[in-house]
């Protein structure tokens, strides 16, 4: 079979060539096969603002287009064997079909642009629904606070009992770890809500291109100016989302990890029912974790991703590089990994359980030697001295009577502590940041449908 290319001279292409710069990438670069027809619909709206499309050839171009959207979403457009990208694939569908007005549609457009464009389109498309999903475990968190707010446990500082702390406490620090995180995709999202079509192989093009008139066909807030600024921002972008993801991929790790530990027969805290764990084919009693483990493990592999992308790009001149492909690869298995995580964690939490008798049954002795120090200050002892009271009679194997929970919470009334958790703030994060996400989805599904005619764009 002869190798279909945009850039061929009509003559064969050597296979191996072929399999070696464009095999490998086609799965992923298949994923953006709807985004590259979207991103044309946009391209020829720029064409026909520019003069550069008469109006008969722009409505042409619009309805196959839009046919081969159609086509997309029943499986009958795909990127095909012999095909070296979905831009030769949308380009063979058109020049089928529109003989002498399909080969119009590349004007004053690079392949490099191009590809820019669809993963923008595919970024907004993803990172808003890992938003969604992010917003969905912090709630689940902040739920499993409310239930658990009263419910008393140590707290941990090297792995050892340091002071009382409470399984609300434990919830409602994770969910707003996780709502900071949620929340800076602002800075992402300013750099994937601009347009690149138009800067072409990253040097403009002799032509009166309208870029601004593209890029709000498309639903983009803006664009990158300097058209020199595209290619050198490939990489940037894509570690930007990752790292992104990797900070919640932190967050979701860490508690994956808690969950395992406090779950285990020796601390006893959490309960896992029987549907978040595994067994053993050769241990009967076993009661695996594996959901958590798996979480965790994703995690580490997620920042894999990251550097795959930061050392694909590291000390590349300027311009554009067939490097920039092997970029797609880390990127969207990064996020993918990211809404396994997600989508797991807000399944699993809303089913933890919590032994309240395992948790007061550790709330003893040196948890509580801090409490007594405190007590003795109150009393008018010098901080000092009392530390060196309380350090001494723990020598000698005293003990301190713990007191009933509710004091222990009166106790910590300022802001952030046991007795003032703030979940209620906390929630009102969740709905500014949802309002944020509703918005944003709207302006961006709104673009792509206007495109579309009317029919859902993804």
């Amino acid at each position: 079979m002869t190798a279909r290319t945009l850039w061929g001279t009509g003559k064969g292409l050597d296979r191996r060539l072929l399999d070696h710069t464009a095999g490998e990438d086609r799965p992923w670069d298949a994923r953006l096969l709807r985004w590259d027809v979207l991103g044309s619909l946009g391209h020829i709206e720029g064409l026909r603002a520019a003069g550069l499309l008469g109006v008969r050839e722009h409505a042409r171009l619009r309805q196959e287009l839009r046919r081969a959207l159609a086509a997309v979403d029943a499986g009958r457009l795909v990127l095909r064997e012999g095909q070296e990208d979905v831009h030769t694939a949308v380009e063979d569908w058109l020049t089928r079909r529109l003989p002498g007005v399909g080969e119009r549609l590349h004007t004053g457009r690079s392949r490099n642009d191009q590809v820019a464009c669809d993963l923008r389109l595919y970024l907004k498309d993803r990172l808003l629904g890992l938003h969604a999903l992010g917003l969905d475990v912090a709630e689940a968190l902040l739920a499993f606070a409310r239930r658990h707010q009263r419910v008393l446990w140590p707290g941990y500082t090297h792995q050892r009992r340091a002071m009382p702390s409470s399984v609300g406490l434990w919830g409602g620090a994770y969910a707003e770890g996780i709502l900071d995180t949620v929340e800076s995709i602002a800075t992402v999202w300013a750099l994937v809500d601009r347009s690149p079509l138009g800067s072409a192989a990253g040097y403009g093009v002799p032509l009166p291109l309208r870029r601004e008139s593209v890029a709000k066909a498309l639903g983009f807030a803006g664009l990158d100016r300097n058209v020199a600024t595209v290619q050198a921002g490939r990489g940037k972008l894509e570690a930007a989302a990752l790292f992104w993801c990797v900070q919640l991929g932190h967050d979701l790790g860490r508690l994956a990890q808690d969950v395992i530990l406090y779950s285990a027969e020796e601390f006893g805290y959490l309960v896992l029912p029987a549907g978040l764990v595994t067994g053993s084919s050769i241990m009967p009693h076993k009661r695996n974790p594996d959901l958590f483990e798996l979480t965790r493990g994703r995690a580490a592999a997620l920042e894999g991703d990251l550097a795959a992308v930061l050392h694909v790009r590291a000390k590349l001149a300027g311009g554009y590089h067939r490097d920039f492909q092997l970029l797609k690869e880390p990127l969207m298995r990064g996020l993918d990994r990211a809404e396994s995580m997600l989508a797991a964690m807000a399944e699993a939490l809303p089913l933890l359980g919590v032994d309240r008798e395992r948790c007061a049954g550790a709330m003893s002795g040196g948890t509580l030697a801090t409490d007594e120090v405190m007590r003795r200050v109150e009393a008018g002892s010098p901080f000092r001295i009392a530390y060196r009271e309380v350090a001494a009679a723990i020598r000698r194997g005293e003990t301190f009577d713990a007191p009933p929970h509710s004091r222990l919470v009166a106790r910590r009334r300022s802001t952030g502590g046991l007795g003032d958790l703030g979940l209620g703030e906390a929630a009102v994060r969740v709905r500014r940041a949802g309002r944020w996400a509703r918005r944003e989805r709207t302006r961006f599904d709104a673009a792509m449908q206007r495109l579309a005619g009317g029919r859902r764009a993804r």
